[in-house]
């Protein structure tokens, strides 16, 4: 439980501190068009700080780091988020320089793919769970 909670505090932080990057670096470089940046910090709150605190309910309702799959779902889900908001803040900076990042879609969309894939796992882990409870009572 500790992981998930330390997680969600993590992702907490990035998130207020991309929404304050985003702010500071449009300011000062007197950007006024669209940027990836703009949606950085919603991403970390979403699918890190909020999406952690829903699994830590769920934790304590069915258990879930019990599954043999959870530690291995729980580093892949990191380390596809993790990349997701590097790419997105790479390609936000790149937006405010005008940066060529040709190609760097691929990576980005790499990263997009991989925290789907593990949310579809999440729910298969979920679903186990809930299964072998309803099972259990009856």
């Amino acid at each position: 439980m500790k992981r998930m909670y330390y997680s969600a505090l993590t992702y907490l932080i990035l998130g207020l501190a991309a929404g304050v990057f985003y702010r500071e670096l449009t300011v000062h470089y007197d950007f006024e068009g669209y940027t990836q940046l703009s949606l950085l910090h919603t991403h970390a709150l979403t699918l890190g700080m909020v999406f952690f605190l829903i699994t830590l309910v769920l934790e304590r309702l069915f258990s879930l780091t019990e599954g043999k799959s959870f530690s291995h779902w729980f580093i892949v889900y990191n380390i596809g988020l993790v990349g997701l908001l590097v790419t997105m803040a790479i390609r936000g900076m790149g937006q405010v320089f005008t940066w060529e990042l040709s190609g760097f879609n691929h990576v980005a969309g790499l990263f997009h793919t991989l925290v789907g894939i593990t949310l579809i796992w999440f729910f298969i882990i979920l679903g186990g769970k809930v299964k072998s409870s309803s099972d259990q009572s009856g």
